[in-house]
Order: structure tokens, then sequence, then C-alpha cells
């Protein structure tokens, strides 16, 4: 055992080894394809080849090796909160319904079982299954996980192991709704100390102790939530996480997490895969992913991010982590032209609810941002930047309902010293990626004072906006404007 560890250890470090300095930025960019957009209540499993597959409310299906990069591929019928896993050779399709469809390969077809059984009697919450997952123990004895309605809890059965759809005994009662847990009640401040919506219950085994996670206060609200319950057997007793809650951020761009999964990653990690709530009226769902981590004790918790992070095969980040340069940089910098009510500063102000519309006539339109703080007229800060993430407004929205919109985005991104002389950071004028939402990873970085975004095509279906435009990167010196001669007397680098 030792020996395969220490196997499955090198081969992780070789692979992280050889993938360059790979990181990934919350909202994840994942690709959209006809009838297929990756809108929340994710769900994902690993294939015996190694291929992860990820199934979103939206529809399709999403394919990687890595947990980076991910390519779409349609499948047919995909239904609300769809959940995909192997059992017995075959692969297994549930979802918001009472029906299990079964296919020979991941990406279907499916066809239809037929509806669950209850063989072992009725019970409150498993009529209208909904959220459902299914769950393949070490011992291959497959069991449902499923949750009730509003403050009813989570429920799970067995399945009888030669017909997936008939349960062996009645459903067992996990837990429920407690108005004790404060992240459980509704609303956006959790002011509805006796409302609630408990869903999307997702199960995974470590070291002998199952771990339920489930989804709490309401995916309308930027307090979208999850917590954990533990066992040392499937269907319990389940025990509360007593460093809940698992998943909560109500600033930023990235907000409500929630509705997820987890998965051991190909570095031998455990990861979170989770719906993100945009606030405000440009709104919508986006997906997240994040390091699990365990304590001595077998708590588990997941710092939700919205910053670079190493992705599961990249290289760990060296020195400072990067930050957010651009927040509220528009008014020291310029723009090419903005709408009334749609204001360039809407795409720096970290503010999923706002957006930043040219005009329609603006063909090239730019926004230009001088880093630097400007307090001292002696000091002018200057920064490595290192990072691009772009979320662009109407692009899922055309998707949606089968629309043949494909919304591919080109642009480039400048950095420069006095706001004169330009070099590129970012050219993907080229781009044929279609996504809504981008993170470029500048892998050689440069020393910048000001940046400048430029939007250099479109699809012309879509009236183009921009919710937020993030720059990321590191302090790296300062120089003196007063006195170019001696600047470097003055540059200090980390």
């Amino acid at each position: 055992m030792k020996i395969k560890t220490l196997l499955i250890s090198m081969a992780a470090l070789f692979l992280c080894l050889t993938a360059g300095a790979q990181r990934y930025c919350n909202p994840l960019p994942m690709p959209i394809g006809p009838g297929g957009v990756a809108s929340g209540d994710v769900s994902i499993f690993q294939d015996d080849d190694g291929t992860y597959y990820m199934y979103c409310t939206g529809g399709g299906a999403w394919m990687s090796k890595d947990l980076l990069n991910w390519e779409f591929h349609p499948v047919d019928n995909v239904p609300i909160a769809p959940d995909v896993h192997k059992y017995n050779g075959k692969y297994y399709l549930t979802g918001n319904d009472i029906t299990i469809w079964e296919g020979d390969t991941p990406l279907g077809p499916f066809h239809d079982l037929g509806p669950f059984k209850n063989t072992g009697g009725p019970e409150l919450g498993w009529k209208v299954p909904f959220d459902s997952m299914l769950f393949v123990d070490d011992d291959n004895t497959p069991y449902l996980f499923w949750p009730g309605r509003g403050r009813t809890g989570i429920y799970g059965v067995e399945l009888d192991k030669n017909d997936l759809t008939r349960f062996v005994s009645a459903p067992t009662h996990l837990f429920s709704y407690s108005p004790l847990h404060w992240f459980e009640h509704m609303g956006e401040h959790n002011e509805y100390q006796n409302v609630a919506w408990i869903e999307g219950p997702w199960i995974i085994k470590r070291n002998g102790i199952y771990y339920c996670a489930y989804s709490c206060s309401g995916t309308e609200w930027k307090s979208y939530a999850a917590g954990y319950y533990t066992a040392t057997s499937p269907l319990g007793p389940y025990t509360y996480g007593g460093n809940n809650p698992l998943l909560r951020k109500t600033d930023g761009v990235v907000t409500g997490p929630s509705h997820g999964s987890m998965i051991k990653g190909p570095d031998g990690e455990y990861w979170a895969f989770y719906t993100i709530v945009l606030g405000g009226q440009f709104g919508g769902r986006k997906i997240g992913m994040d390091k699990i981590e365990f304590d001595e004790l077998g708590n588990m918790s997941v710092k939700v991010t919205e910053t670079p992070q190493p992705a599961p095969l990249g290289k760990p980040d060296t020195g400072r982590k990067s930050v957010q340069l651009s927040m509220n940089k528009s008014s020291r910098g310029g723009f090419s032209s903005e709408q009334p009510g749609f204001y360039a500063s809407y795409a720096v102000d970290e503010f999923a609810g706002t957006c930043w519309r040219p005009k329609p006539d603006d063909k090239a339109p730019y926004l230009m941002l001088d880093l630097s703080p400007a307090v001292d007229i002696n000091v002018i800060d200057l920064f490595d930047v290192d990072g691009l993430r772009i979320l662009f407004a109407g692009g899922s929205r055309g998707i949606m309902g089968g629309s043949r919109i494909q919304p591919v985005y080109k642009y480039k991104l400048e950095g420069s010293m006095d706001g004169n002389t330009w070099y590129m950071l970012v050219d993907q004028t080229n781009n044929t990626k279609i996504a809504d939402t981008t993170f470029d990873d500048i892998e050689h970085p440069r020393q910048c004072r000001y940046v400048r975004l430029t939007i250099t095509d479109w699809p012309k279906e879509i009236e183009l906006g921009i919710i937020e435009a993030t720059v990321f990167g590191k302090y790296s010196g300062y120089m003196n404007p007063t006195n170019p001669q001696e600047n470097d007397r003055y540059l200090f680098k980390y």
C-alpha cells in the first residue's frame, strides 16, 4: 500500500512539474455550447479512465482531465440539477424527477427506467425526489440521497443492486433544518428564522467517514451557503459539522457559493465545485471551485476564492499571492464611451449587479486604468500584472432555450509605465472560445503603472456589456516621478 501511495504521489508530482504555472480563477470560464450552459447545480464524477465529467442545470456535459481545461459535449434530455454516476458498467442519470435513466456512456443516450419504487412503505419526502444523488459505497452497495421540501431536510435509502429503481427499505431521514444553524435561515441577511430551503445533498467517503454536504437558504440569495454532517455509515446517524458553514461568501463578485459536489482531483486532494449566485440585475449563476481542507479531527472547510489560485496540477504559488488591482481605478484612467446608467466605473466596482455598456457606435471600446494610488506625488507604485478576468453580460442568456447565438469575445490587455508607450499583456484578438466568462493567466508578468483593456470584437446579436473586468497582480516596486534620473535608486522590487 505504501509503494502504491508513493507511485501515485510521484505521478502527481510529475504532472504538476510538467503542467506549467497553471491557475484558475472563479467564476470558472466554462465553455458554452448549443443546448448547454453551466448555470449551477453542478455535479461531477471521475470515470475509470481518469476523465472528469461535469453536469449542470442548463444542459449538456463538460469533460476534463485536469479540472482546469473543460470541453463541452451535448447530452440530450439533461434534467434540472442532474447527477450521473457509474454502477456495474452502466451510467445512471438522476435529477429533479422521480425517474432514473440508464446509458452505456457518460454522454448518453440515456433511456428511462421508470420511477423509483418505494417497496419499504411510504415516508415523507420520497415521493417527488429532486436534487437526487446516486452514491456507490466501497462494497458496491448503491444509495440514493435527496432533500425533502423546505425545512424537511435530507433523506437516504439503499437501492436494490439488481434494480436501481427499487428501494430495499423505507427511506431514512438523515437530518432536517435547525433554527440554531443561523446560515440555514432564508433571506439575504438570513433574517427569516423559521423559513428555510434545504437541498442539494452530496456524499463523499474519506478515511471511513461519510460527509454529507447540503445547500441552504435559497439560490435567490447571495447568502446561499452550504453545510455538512458526518457519519460512520451511509445512512447515519449523522452529526452536525462543528465548524459550519462549509461554504459562504456574500461580498465581491463570487457570492452565494452552494449546491455543488465534491471530488478527489488528479492531485489526490478533494475539491469542492459549487454554484455561484451573481447578485443584482445582471444576476445569473455560474460555477466555482476551491480546495477542501481537512484538519486533524476530520473537520472539512473550504475557503471560497475569487483571486487566481493554483490549479490541481499547476505549480504552487511562490512568493506573494496575486491580489485584485483594478477596483475603482477607472476615474484615474480613461474610457472610450459609456451609456447613461451603464458607466465605465461599473466594470471595476467588484459587484455583479452593475454593467459597463459602451455606446452602440463604439467600434473598439476601451477602458484604461491607472493602478497607482497617486496619493504621494513623489511616489508612484508599480505592479507586475499577472491575470485578467472578464465577466461579459448577456452571453448565457442568448444560449438558453436553444438559441444559435455563440458568444465569442475578442480583446486585448496592454500595459504601460507612462500611459503613452504600450506593450501586450494578453492578446485574445483571435479568440475562438465560446464563453461569457474569461480568465487569462499571464505566465510572464510585466511591470505596469497603467493597463488598457480593448474589446476588439463580440457577437453583434448581443449588446456588449462588461459586468466586471478584474486585473490581478503583485506589488513590484515604486519610482519617483520628480527625479526620473534617480529611479534606479528608488526602484524597489521583491
